[in-house]
This record gives C-alpha cells, structure tokens and sequence, in this order.
C-alpha cells in the first residue's frame, strides 16, 4: 500500500510540474507581449529614398503616426497607401528600426509612354501603372500605345485591359522593363505599336523604327539592339528606316523604308535590305529590374 502511495504522489507531483512549466511558459509569453505593447511604439518615421513628394506628404498619406504600436503597423496596406495614392511612387520598402523608429524607403517612377483613353492622354510607367491623366502636352517626346483599350482608368492604378487583350498587356509590360534596364527609355518616340500579333513595332530616336518579334526575349533582344546601334554608328550608317530584329538574335536587317503606323511610309535609298552584323560581345550581367514592392524588416532589428 505504502509503494502504491508512493508511486501516486509521484505522478501527481508529475502532472502538476508540467501544468507549472506550461503556467509559465505562457505567463513569460504574456509578458513579453505586452512588454512590446507598452515599449515599442513609434517616435521616429523617416522617409528615404528618391521621390518627387516630400516626406510630410509621404507620412501622411502613410497614416502612420506617433504613438503607434511598432509591432501592430501592417506593412502592406502603409505600402499600398502610399503606392496608390502617390502615383510617381514606384516602389515601397517598410522598414522597422527597433525600438522606435519606422523607415520608409521609396523610389520614383518615371513615365515610360502613353495612350489615349476617354479624350485625355494617360501616362504610364514600365509596369503599366497609370501616373497622370491630362491633354496632350503630357505626350510631348513620348511613345504613344497603339493596340490596347484602357478599361475604367485611374491614376495610381496599374492598367487594366479587355481579357483578349490582356497578352499585348504583358508583353508591353514585360518590353518596357526590358528597355529600362538597359537605359533606352528615353530613346522610344513616336509609337510602341502592338496591333500585330506576331512582332512589336517602336519609334526608336529620330527616323528609326524597330521590329522585335512578340513573342521573343525582350531582355536579349534590347541587348542585341544595342549591339547592332553600335556598329551601325561605327559603320558610319544612318539610323535611317526599318530596323528588323525578327529574324533572330544574332541577325539584324535595315531596311530604307520606314514603317510607320496608320500607312504612313517614309521611303528612300534602295530597295535592298541592308543587313547589320551586331559587335559580338560578351552579353551583360541579367540585371532585375524593380517590378513589386518590397516590405521588409531590418534585418538587424528582428
């Protein structure tokens, strides 16, 4: 009987050891809550970065304010605020600086081209983000967008399309990162013409329209016109007419004819298509350009 006793104080001290560590377990997690309720709050909101809105106009459209609970801020919807509500916003990186400070780093969006919906001009950055509506003083020295129907535009919206458009969307979207990688966007005029289904056609400078096939990489091909500028400048040949990269990669074809949209041709020298070897180099780094926002914690901090 004693070793019976003896075996069921055992077990009970057992059950009430684990019952005590549980006990505590949540009592420390209780206060370690708190505690980061009570202390961390914000002081400090620091704006960084390269933006054409101020910092106060940034803070507050972030809604955030002194006193707020560090821990408690959603980072997506600050970065959403601010994203949608400041249209030249291109992305958005949250930043928590325990014990007291929120940094918000942005950088600016430049337009990349326009399109005409309702009567106004809308500009639009490499992602398709619509960034100011206006007349036509907004469209001086930008490529114009042919082919694609904006559906219910609003500034500080991405555009959006009919579904059976939707394809041309990506691929513009995907030709515009490409040509902003590689530091060409200045260089579009005229029109990015997507009527056709199977190559993209763009003003390039001057008298130069360019062919890239629809359905190729925009990120070689881009390469590959750069290449091809390089030798025609070297060659002493004008950037004069049609520039066909849709025969592949390696092989480029000037033709003296301009395409133009709408029928519009400016002709002259011959017939022939000239061709133009691009200077074979070794083919840059991939560079990523910026597509998402991105929200983050100091990796110190956390």
């Amino acid at each position: 009987m004693a070793a019976r006793r003896s075996r069921r104080g055992r077990r009970n001290r057992g059950r009430f050891g684990a019952l005590y560590k549980l006990l505590s377990a949540v009592l420390i997690l209780a206060a370690i809550v708190v505690g980061c309720i009570v202390f961390f709050r914000v002081n400090t909101v620091e704006v960084t970065g390269d933006s054409p809105y101020t910092a106060e106009e940034i803070i507050t459209v972030s809604g955030v304010e002194q006193g707020d609970n560090l821990f408690g801020l959603n980072k997506y919807q600050i970065s959403s605020r601010i994203y949608t509500q400041l249209p030249y916003i291109d992305t958005v990186n949250i930043i928590r600086r325990y014990p007291d400070t929120l940094v918000i780093h942005v950088t600016a969006g430049t337009p990349a081209a326009w399109l005409e919906s309702g009567g106004a001009v809308w500009l639009l950055d490499s992602r398709g983000k619509l960034l100011e509506s206006g007349d036509d003083a907004l469209s001086a020295g930008r490529a114009q967008v042919l082919g694609l129907e904006a559906v219910n535009p609003a500034v500080g919206s991405l555009l959006t399309v009919p579904p059976e458009q939707q394809d041309r969307l990506d691929r513009l979207r995907d030709f515009l990162a490409a040509i902003q990688v590689r530091q060409m966007t200045g260089s579009l005029t005229g029109f990015i013409d997507l009527t056709s289904d199977y190559e993209i056609r763009f003003g390039y400078g001057e008298n130069l329209t360019v062919l890239f096939p629809m359905s190729g990489d925009f990120a070689d091909n881009t390469y590959y016109l750069q290449q091809t500028l390089w030798t025609m400048d070297e060659e002493g040949i004008p950037r004069n007419g049609t520039l066909d990269l849709t025969y592949g990669a390696s092989e480029a074809r000037l033709l003296p004819e301009r395409w133009l949209p709408e029928g519009v041709t400016i002709t002259g020298g011959t017939e022939e298509p000239v061709p133009v070897e691009p200077t074979q180099a070794p083919a840059p780094e991939q560079t990523t350009a910026q597509g998402e926002n991105h929200e983050t914690d100091d990796a110190n901090a956390e």
